[in-house]
């Protein structure tokens, strides 16, 4: 397999270049840290995308008036393709151009937004959000990628990646203020046409800013290892989703059956291939798959303390959805700090025992919050939660730039795209996994203090959840509300305590199967 790359577009628009791109260690100039805020665009827009949709649905709801289905679907259609997608998406941009596939995508996602903005059901949102996804899918990995390409020096492409890693959470916490003020003043549709404005930006100043890169394959895109993907990503995705909202079943169990058995044929078919869409090879590569393993494991904790802090913030202290996403402001700037000062102290410190460092940080945030039963507070979840984030941002850092550094340039794409799918497995399995433990400590702690008396809907809408148990706050009688804040901040110290085990576990794996890894100065 060989692989071309095309110098800067407003160098020598059409030149291309045979010389392997590891044999060019040049330090990036004026126009790579340009290009690199494009590329941080559509990331920032990932990440306002799902804190938005939590605000905006109300009153969507309220416009469009789905079913109980429905509204689930318009929650989890996005995830689910994103998720399905990421790694034929990958694989793709190698192949078409990963400029190429990033604008097309942002040309896609922005035209899948303005459908959303003026849906006119609640089944043309529910396909407008899986557009979106897939849309998604065709970002994250092409601008990972592209990085590799541009920043040729170690030091700086761990730099540039700290960076690019940080603007996801900047944009989760900026969602709240954005979409507050956008809905205050506009209708919800106009949520998501903030995506216009990036995407435009993305198309105009993609061609003059960034390479562009394609590998000259040998064999043709398979088609059948795309429905295999699919086929294999999708139902475990939905066991993961479902498990969260019904507990184990038969339907989520035999959805898992299924994706197993695909994921097998998967890979034995990619195994066979010359040219195939996942390169399973590497993963004999032990750096490659240790920091998969650490970037997956990691996330799980933080997907579940994304999920329970949100809710603690407005559910038990009551803070509106503004006041709560200004509230997430001190955390999401841990991680800015993390992700721009975990490859600066790489230089000098192995990144595993940096890595290892900040989740022995991450694992005292989460004992923070365990503490919450007896220290409550917004300062003590806080600085919590600002401890995990300062974990995270150090892992999506330096994990993802010894994912991206392990694999050769032509495989680039292709490991980006796993990279980012361990992630976001790893946050919806920390969704269902953490979000179920507090669910069930919560119902056998509130079970045996609801009235006798209380009507039957009441009394299930309150065993069911504390979210449930708020909608129906005007029917309960005095004091009930508070017993449900009580028993749900004891499902979550339950379940940040077991964040805090984990962690600490994962923070001497990564110590020990990262050590080998040198620092890059």
């Amino acid at each position: 397999m060989s692989y071309e790359c095309d110098r800067r577009a407003i160098d020598t628009p059409q030149a291309l270049v045979e010389a392997p791109v590891s044999e060019r260690k040049r330090q990036a100039g004026l126009v790579e840290w340009a290009g690199l805020m494009v590329l941080a665009l559509p990331t920032v827009l990932l990440g306002l995308d799902v804190t938005l949709l939590y605000l905006a649905l109300p009153a969507l709801a309220a416009d469009l008036q789905p079913s109980s289905t429905q509204a689930l679907w318009i929650m989890d259609a996005y995830g689910f393709m994103i998720s399905g997608f990421l790694i034929t998406m990958g694989t793709l941009g190698d192949r078409l151009g990963r400029r190429r596939l990033l604008m097309i995508g942002a040309a896609a996602f922005g035209f899948a937004s303005v459908l959303a903005a003026y849906s006119t059901s609640a089944n043309m949102l529910i396909g407008a959000r899986a557009a979106l996804g897939v849309a998604g899918a065709t970002l994250m990995p092409s601008t990972l990628a592209l990085i590799s390409n541009m920043f040729l020096d170690a030091r700086e492409r761990a730099l540039a990646i700290g960076l690019w890693a940080t603007m996801f959470a900047l944009g989760m916490a900026a969602g709240p203020l954005v979409g507050g003020f956008v809905l205050d003043h506009l209708w919800w549709g106009a949520a998501f046409l903030l995506a216009l404005p990036i995407a435009g930006i993305v198309l105009v100043a993609a061609p003059m800013l960034l390479p562009e890169y394609r590998v000259r394959a040998d064999g043709r895109f398979d088609l059948l290892s795309v429905a295999l993907s699919l086929a294999a990503i999708l139902p475990i995705i939905y066991f993961v989703k479902e498990s969260a909202k019904t507990g184990l079943s038969s339907a989520s169990a035999s959805a898992l059956t299924i994706g197993i058995i695909f994921a097998v044929v998967f890979v034995r078919r990619q195994r066979m291939l010359s040219s195939p869409l996942l390169d399973v090879r590497l993963f004999a590569n032990a750096s490659f798959s240790s920091a998969l393993s650490i970037l997956f494991v990691g996330l799980i904790g933080v997907g579940g303390a994304m999920l329970l802090v949100t809710q603690y913030l407005q559910l038990v202290m009551g803070l509106p959805a503004v006041t709560a996403g200004m509230a997430m402001g001190p955390p999401a700037l841990m991680m800015l700090v993390a992700g721009v000062t975990a490859p600066l102290l790489a230089r000098r410190i192995r990144p595993g025992f940096v890595m290892a460092g900040s989740l022995a940080l991450s694992a005292t945030g989460y004992l923070l919050l365990a503490l919450l039963p007896w220290a409550g507070g917004l300062a003590l979840v806080t600085a919590g939660y600002g401890l995990v984030y300062l974990g995270l941002g150090t892992i999506a850092a330096l994990g993802t730039d010894i994912v991206v550094g392990a694999a050769p340039p032509e495989k680039a794409g292709s490991a980006s795209a796993m990279s980012e799918t361990v992630q976001e497995l790893g946050i919806a399995v920390g969704v269902a996994v953490l979000g179920s433990l507090t669910g069930a400590i919560y119902r056998s702690e509130i079970v045996e203090r609801i009235p006798a008396e209380l009507p039957g809907h009441i009394a299930g809408a309150v065993e069911d959840s504390l979210w449930a148990a708020s909608s129906v706050a005007d029917h309960l009688p005095a004091g009930l509300l508070d017993v449900a804040k009580t028993c749900f901040t004891t499902g979550m110290s339950a379940a940040a305590a077991v964040a805090t085990i984990g962690t600490s576990i994962l923070a001497l794996l990564c110590a020990v199967t990262l050590r080998r890894i040198r620092n890059a100065g």
